[in-house]
């Protein structure tokens, strides 16, 4: 008498298939994740944070939108290279 329990798995043959290709979907997911966010042009944590962007540039953009005029801009430029 075996209960069940013989070659055939019962139930457990469908489930054992259905887990082994969610485990390799999970597997490939995972690893083109990885491949990515190392391919990434900017990983987290890499570069300089904002706060510490050159100054010059800053300056540029600031003027470039219309934020200060001339007169400011060459100010602060010649504050900013010492001249």
């Amino acid at each position: 008498m075996m209960w069940g329990y013989g070659w055939d798995g019962g139930w457990m043959g469908p489930l054992m298939g259905v887990s082994a290709v969610l485990w390799w979907v999970l597997v490939i997911v995972v690893v083109l994740g990885v491949v990515r966010w190392l391919r990434s042009p900017q990983a987290p944590g890499v570069g300089p944070a904002p706060a510490e962007r050159d100054a010059r540039e800053i300056l540029d953009r600031r003027y470039a939108r219309g934020e200060i005029d001339a007169e400011e801009y060459t100010e602060r430029r010649r504050v900013l290279t010492g001249s």
